[in-house]
């Protein structure tokens, strides 16, 4: 397998893409909540925050004796100031390490954490970054979006468990949706409802706003939590009360499944292939049902047992009387 180059950079996909976000505390504390039993005696890896200001850094520092940590690393990619939003003019990066209150105050003193300056330049996929990676248990943090497939896959590589925002239609990804399928991968329970972001960005009229003390802010309604840590969302069984009928429940012109428009409307009477929106995902009990596929699969010839024979047209997306459907996954009820 030829190795990736480094050449992609984080500072490149910042600047062009735009992926400089920084995570609100309340977003985190909120999310975070609901995972508190899997850190006992864990070390904990941010890899893509600045350690000095980052709201990740802050929450498990300071809940560290909480959590029962074991030990906090973080790194930052070419910053080595002490600003919110670095403008990578360093040659190298940093690293904090923090391993528990020493003076009983609860709070975690500068002279507790352990900072050491990198020889590279901080990039999650550096040959240094990766010995911090494999030191860590579990990995929390906020990945630039354009590189968030190869995050993941460097996740899935060495195995580890994580906690991770990113944008939802990510889910359409082969490689994500690949892991989704295979019960690798899920959503967590809240979406992040705001980032602040840099002086420089575009201030959407509609999603972003500048606040009191002259932040910047911008709100992603799609951006959306990953884990592969056990919730117990996912146990949860989905009240299913609908029943089927074939006026309410369509079946596609070009599929041998029926089309579903609104999750809540699964019925809970019929055995066959259902077509169910994306934000199905966040209530999905692998359970109670499986994932067969997505529209996306079928168009690439993955599903030819969906496909109507009879049909000559498009397998891009689900059609209803000749009406293209929106995405959907498509599911099954399990045997009980």
């Amino acid at each position: 397998m030829t190795k990736k180059p480094l050449n992609r950079s984080l500072h490149a996909a910042k600047a062009t893409k735009q992926d400089e976000f920084y995570t609100q505390l309340s977003d985190i504390e909120k999310e975070l909540r609901h995972y508190t039993k899997h850190f006992k005696n864990k070390t904990v890896l941010c890899n893509c925050d600045d350690p000095k200001v980052s709201n990740f850094f802050h929450y498990f520092s300071h809940n560290f004796e909480k959590l029962k940590l074991k030990k906090l690393i973080t790194t930052c990619y070419k910053n080595c100031d002490a600003d919110l939003f670095s403008q990578h003019t360093a040659e190298s990066g940093i690293y904090l390490e923090y391993d528990g209150d020493k003076n009983d105050n609860r709070v975690p003193d500068p002279d507790e954490i352990g900072i050491h300056k990198l020889k590279g330049d901080g990039d999650f996929r550096s040959e240094e970054c990766v010995k911090l990676l494999k030191q860590a248990d579990i990995v929390v943090t906020n990945p630039p979006f354009s590189l968030f497939r190869e995050y993941v896959e460097q996740l899935v590589k060495y195995k580890k468990k994580f906690l991770i925002i990113g944008n939802q239609n990510a889910i359409t990804y082969k490689e994500i949706f690949g892991l989704i399928k295979e019960n690798k991968m899920w959503l967590g329970y809240t979406h992040a409802v705001a980032f602040v972001v840099p002086d420089h960005y575009e201030m959407r009229a509609v999603r972003s706003w500048r606040g009191e003390d002259g932040t910047n802010w911008r709100s992603f309604g799609n951006a959306c939590w990953f884990t592969n840590l056990d919730i117990q969302k996912r146990h949860e069984e989905l009240i299913t009360v609908r029943e089927y009928g074939p006026k309410e429940y369509p079946h596609y012109d070009n599929y041998n499944a029926i089309e579903v428009s609104r999750y809540k409307d699964i019925p809970g009477d019929y055995d066959g292939v259902m077509g169910v929106p994306v934000t199905f995902l966040a209530y999905h009990n692998p359970e109670q049902f499986e994932i067969i596929g997505s529209d996306y699969e079928v168009k690439q010839g993955l599903l030819p047992e969906l496909i109507k024979r009879s049909w000559t047209g498009k397998t891009d997306r689900g059609y209803v009387k000749g009406k293209r459907c929106y995405a959907r996954i498509l599911i099954r009820k399990r045997a009980k």
